[in-house]
């Protein structure tokens, strides 16, 4: 099973293209920024800030409890997400590729250091005292708009093992995809009898890809979620239906 953004929506976390999508009134800060200019090192951080707190009070909703119980049952098997925010694995699930990463850990830039986001939060609150006073709306990737104007008085902490940069362990847009995960979703999509997609419109091609390989390699492909997908033309089955309530129903069914 591969799902999306849309998987979350039931838990507040908005998604990035539905109607509703995040990106149609923001601009994420993109990988090559991130990394070229310690300006938009601290524009992401400083939103990250006040984003993180909203994140880490999200729950699984339907759709993950449902995909944690197809799993139990043994109905589902691998699981691969385009999603950050640890949710499915709050609802039990196992078998489990990020195919983007997790917003709750953090990467040193330098020295490859994994540490916790809720360490790193921490350390910026007493860097930067009365930020969380600021108000932004929430994105799925744990961002918020906050004006440059604002963002450039934030203060970055830097790696506690090295001094390095930090940087969210998360595929930014523009990143590419860690060439082990990929092969690690592809052999999971080679060991299936079929592909369910649920809650992702496959806009990007890090999640369309494997859909296609899907259908390639003579598998069935369906898909669940609310408007068109790229994979539209070539999945042998679409339900243009509420991800959580029609998963519920095929676990209750199955149960």
């Amino acid at each position: 099973m591969l799902t999306g953004a849309g998987i979350s929506t039931d838990s507040g976390i908005p998604d990035y293209r539905g109607p509703e999508g995040s990106l149609k009134t923001r601009t994420p800060v993109r990988y090559h920024e991130f990394i070229r200019s310690a300006d938009d090192r601290r524009r992401y951080w400083a939103r990250s800030c006040i984003g993180w707190p909203v994140m880490r009070t999200r729950r699984p909703n339907t759709s993950h409890i449902a995909i944690a119980e197809l799993q139990h049952h043994g109905t589902a098997f691998g699981l691969i997400t385009q999603n950050v925010d640890g949710l499915h694995q709050a609802a039990g699930s196992h078998e489990l590729i990020e195919l983007h990463g997790g917003l709750a850990r953090v990467q040193c830039l330098e020295c490859g250091a994994i540490s916790d986001r809720e360490e790193l939060q921490t350390r910026m609150l007493e860097l930067n005292p009365g930020w969380l006073e600021q108000t932004a709306e929430s994105a799925p990737d744990g961002d918020a708009e906050l004006p440059r104007e604002v963002t450039r008085r934030f203060r970055v902490p830097p790696c506690v093992s090295c001094g390095g940069v930090l940087k969210p362990d998360v595929v930014f847009f523009g990143e590419n995809v860690p060439r082990e995960r990929v092969t690690a979703a592809f052999a999971r999509v080679n060991a299936a009898d079929a592909v369910l997609v649920a809650g992702s419109s496959l806009t990007v091609y890090s999640g369309f890809r494997f859909a296609d390989h899907a259908v390639k390699s003579g598998k069935t492909l369906a898909i669940i979620n609310r408007g068109p997908t790229r994979a539209d033309a070539i999945a042998s089955m679409k339900l243009d239906a509420d991800a959580g309530a029609t998963l519920s129903r095929l676990a209750a069914a199955l149960r």
